[in-house]
C-alpha cells in the first residue's frame, strides 16, 4: 500500500523549506500541487525533477478519490503541496486526507511552514489559546460570523487579502469595539515583512492611509471579562 505525505512549502523565503521536505519531493512518485507553475518554480530552485499533477479546489472532489484508490493498490509515494504553507490550512488537503483515511492509506504531515504561527507568536497578544478563522465569508454569512466572533474570548486569527484588509479591519472595529487590540502581519518571511500593532481603530486607519500590499494575517485580541 502507498503513502500520502502532506509537505509544507515556504510562505516567503525559499530557504524555510526543511531537508526532509526536499528529500520527499525528490523521491515522490507523484507531487500533487495547488498550482503546478508555482510549485514548478520551487522545484526548479532546488533542481528537483518530479512528476506534477494539479490538485486544487476546483478538481479536488474528483482527484481525491482517484489518488486514494491508486495508493490503496500500489506502493507509491504521493506528496501533496499547496502554493505556500501547510496543505489543508485554508488550502486543498482535507478531502484527499479523508479519502485516504477511508481507504486505510497511511497519511503523514511534515512539520513546517504556515503563515499564522509566526504572526501569532510575534503579535504580542496571548497565544496559549487561539481560534483560527482563516478567511471570513466575503458576502453571505459575513456579518453573522463577525458578530459571533465579537464574543470570542480567545485570540483570533484571520487571513485576508490586501484588497479587503482595510474594510475588514474597519468592520471588526465596529463590531468588536475600536479599542480592541490587534496586529496586522503581512509578507511573512519575505523581504518586506511588516507587523502593524495597535487598536483596531489605529490599524484600520493605518491601512486606510497606506495602501496595503501582500497577503495578511490579522491577529485580534479576544473579548475580555466584563
Amino acid at each position: 500500500m502507498g503513502k500520502l505525505y502532506l509537505v509544507p512549502t515556504p510562505v516567503g523565503n525559499l530557504g524555510d523549506i526543511t531537508l526532509r521536505a526536499l528529500e520527499l519531493l525528490k523521491s515522490a512518485d507523484l507531487v500533487l500541487a495547488e498550482d503546478t507553475r508555482t510549485t514548478g518554480m520551487l522545484l526548479k530552485h532546488y533542481d528537483i525533477k518530479a512528476r506534477l499533477q494539479s490538485h486544487h479546489k476546483f478538481n479536488e472532489h474528483q482527484t481525491a478519490e482517484a489518488v486514494a484508490e491508486r495508493l490503496a493498490v500500489s506502493d507509491e509515494t504521493v506528496v501533496l503541496v499547496s502554493d505556500a504553507g501547510t496543505p489543508g490550512i485554508s488550502d486543498p488537503g482535507f478531502m484527499l486526507v479523508r479519502a485516504c483515511v477511508a481507504c486505510d492509506v497511511e497519511v503523514q504531515c511534515l512539520p513546517g511552514a504556515t503563515a499564522f504561527v509566526p504572526a501569532l507568536v510575534s503579535s504580542g497578544l496571548p497565544c496559549e489559546r487561539f481560534a483560527f478563522e482563516g478567511f471570513l465569508p466575503q458576502k453571505k454569512g459575513r456579518a453573522t460570523r463577525i458578530a459571533a466572533l465579537a464574543e470570542e474570548p480567545r485570540t483570533m486569527i484571520i487571513y485576508e487579502s490586501p484588497y479587503r484588509v482595510a474594510k475588514t479591519l474597519r468592520q471588526l472595529a465596529e463590531a468588536f469595539g475600536s479599542d480592541r487590540r490587534c496586529a496586522a502581519c503581512r509578507e511573512i518571511s519575505k523581504l518586506h515583512e511588516e507587523c502593524v500593532r495597535g487598536t483596531l481603530e489605529e490599524v484600520a486607519a493605518h491601512f486606510e492611509a497606506n495602501e496595503p500590499r501582500g497577503e495578511f494575517v490579522l491577529i485580534v485580541e479576544g473579548r475580555g471579562k466584563a
